[in-house]
């Protein structure tokens, strides 16, 4: 006798739940003992929640938990076709670009990419001592034969998080600009931002071959868009009131109050959020060398795998030295940007 027998039995369902046995289904231990004369009691303490899988105990026209995840995933593959006819051409140049970044990097020796990114970083931050830093860092990664794993990683997030910018950006100004667009679009956000990283590759799995860039590319521009986007939205809002007066005071219009004004003075919140969205690619590189994306995270997966802790703890070294890279960077123009604001 199962738990919640008495339930149905006082509903009057018990034929509608008799129906929806089969004969040869599966048979509960609660069942067998009563077969056998032999009753379990069940007491207050003991009792579960009315799940599916205890509600079916007593009725078996009740789906289980099982034909509920096999619903889902039934119907996810009826219209992956339709995903796939519709997603392939949209997403195939995503593929393009980092196939030819990710050529251009390794293809580039060090002595051409030392200097681009030693002239990248001054320009970015306007100092020599952090150009010295990062250039130390790429001699170390270099020293430790790391260095076309770590070329691999920069370029997958040079090309995520420059399209992660030039999406997010635009949709965090529309969002400033349409209140119903914004509370439209942050829920989405709070999924994007809370679902976990290993989420994001199951469907793509199933959509696209995992020998195709665009499986992680996609991931990872999913998963570090978020930051982007809120910040861009929250600094043009931030913007001084008076200062949006005092502009249309003088006649400007919609177009230039953006270009001119707010996105001027909302520039720090812009960049703090580019910030976390290159952290966040970073991450996420790490994880999408399940689904074969190159980079050190093939290094740190094949440490875990093969039980090689130097080899691990080594490339983990090399992805915590370009995160401390891309950080620096990062900050640096950020304080650039503060800096002139202030004047």
């Amino acid at each position: 006798m199962a738990t919640y027998d008495f339930l149905f039995d006082a509903l009057g369902l018990r034929a509608w739940c008799d129906s929806g046995k089969s004969a040869d289904g599966p048979v509960s231990m609660a069942d067998l003992l009563a077969k056998t004369g032999k009753t379990t009691e069940t007491t207050i303490w003991d009792l579960p929640f009315p799940s599916l899988d205890s509600l079916n105990d007593a009725c078996g026209a009740i789906a289980q938990s099982r034909d509920l995840t096999k619903g889902v995933g039934d119907g996810f593959l009826a219209i992956k076709g339709v995903l796939r006819f519709v997603l392939d051409p949209l997403t195939q140049p995503l593929s393009w670009i980092l196939d030819g970044t990710l050529s251009a990097f390794e293809a580039a020796p060090w002595w051409i990419m030392f200097p681009v990114l030693m002239v990248v970083v001054f320009v970015a931050s306007k100092s020599l001592r952090l150009v010295g830093f990062v250039t130390a860092c790429l001699a170390l990664l270099a020293f430790i034969d790391h260095y076309d794993h770590a070329m691999q990683t920069l370029a997958i997030i040079f090309v995520c998080a420059f399209l992660c910018v030039l999406l997010g950006v635009p949709i965090g100004i529309a969002m400033s600009r349409n209140d119903r667009l914004q509370r439209v679009t942050i829920p989405i956000l709070d999924m994007l931002q809370t679902l976990p990283p290993f989420v994001y590759l199951i469907p793509l799995i199933f959509l696209f071959s995992v020998t195709e860039p665009k499986l992680y590319g996609i991931a990872i521009i999913l998963y570090a868009i978020v930051p982007v986007v809120r910040l861009t939205d929250l600094g043009i809002r931030l913007v001084d009131k008076d200062v949006i007066e005092a502009a249309d005071s003088f006649g400007m219009t919609d177009s230039q109050k953006l270009f001119g004004v707010q996105i001027p003075l909302a520039l720090p919140n812009i960049m703090a959020g580019v910030n976390q969205t290159i952290m966040m690619s970073l991450a996420m590189v790490v994880i999408a060398s399940l689904v074969s994306a190159p980079g050190l995270g093939v290094l740190v997966l094949r440490g875990i795998r093969n039980l090689e802790l130097g080899v691990g703890l080594v490339s983990g070294l090399g992805i915590v030295l370009l995160a401390i890279i891309l950080d620096r960077v990062t900050k640096a123009a950020l304080d650039r940007v503060n800096a002139a604001q202030k004047q």
